[in-house]
């Protein structure tokens, strides 16, 4: 259920102190940079204006001279350099505000610029998790939750995986080192499902879950 959270956080990226027996493996940011290349595509629409403005210079070169079929491209280039600046803006903010925390029971993302929502997902919500890697070492950890649990994407975006707008899937997006992140997720995933498992075949008890809490 939603719930209204924090002013002050106990820890950083958390509405809470971790319950007793809890463990942070791993907590970490989306690099701004990739953020606004892969999410918001800010190359492709640095490279559209460039167009927009070589198209204007070469329409103009038909009745002016080049200086002024030149300038006529001047004014979507400082367009496009709103937006980029505007979009530089968006991932940067996104970036500084962000908090992914792995820990041996759950994964919880603090997200949201203007509004934070901090998301925290038990490990038995998980279905499985898919690696996007880059080259460079960053890439986007998606989770596919089970049938029963549903997140929205608009609040979610840009900390979803692409597309996926049905069932939206929960990604730790554009993070640095994310091979070995994915590696902590797995076998944190792996650890806390085989005792999960093994308590409920102990005693038919089901352990209570965390919810995800959406929050200010």
């Amino acid at each position: 259920m939603p719930h209204d959270d924090f002013e002050i956080e106990p820890v950083p990226g958390l509405p809470e102190l971790p319950p007793e027996g809890e463990t942070i493996l791993w907590q970490g940011k989306p690099d701004w940079w990739t953020l606004a290349r892969e999410s918001l595509a800010i190359r492709g629409v640095m490279i559209y204006f460039i167009f927009l403005g070589a198209w204007r210079s070469v329409a103009l070169m038909a009745e002016r001279d080049v200086l002024t079929s030149l300038k006529g491209a001047v004014p979507f280039l400082i367009l496009g350099l709103i937006v980029v600046g505007l979009l530089t803006l968006i991932a940067v903010s996104q970036a500084l505000t962000t908090v992914y925390t792995v820990t041996n029971r759950r994964i919880a993302m603090r997200i949201g610029a203007a509004l934070n929502v901090t998301y925290n997902l038990p490990y038995t919500w998980i279905e499985s998790a898919d690696l996007d890697l880059k080259r460079k070492g960053t890439g986007t950890i998606a989770l596919k939750l089970k049938g029963d649990t549903k997140l929205s994407y608009l609040m979610l975006w840009p900390h979803v995986r692409p597309w996926h707008l049905r069932e939206p899937q929960p990604a730790l997006r554009c993070i640095p080192d994310a091979e070995r992140v994915a590696r902590i997720v797995a076998e944190a995933a792996r650890t806390q499902i085989t005792a999960t498992r093994g308590a409920t075949a102990r005693d038919g008890q089901t352990p209570s879950d965390l919810a995800a809490m959406p929050a200010e």
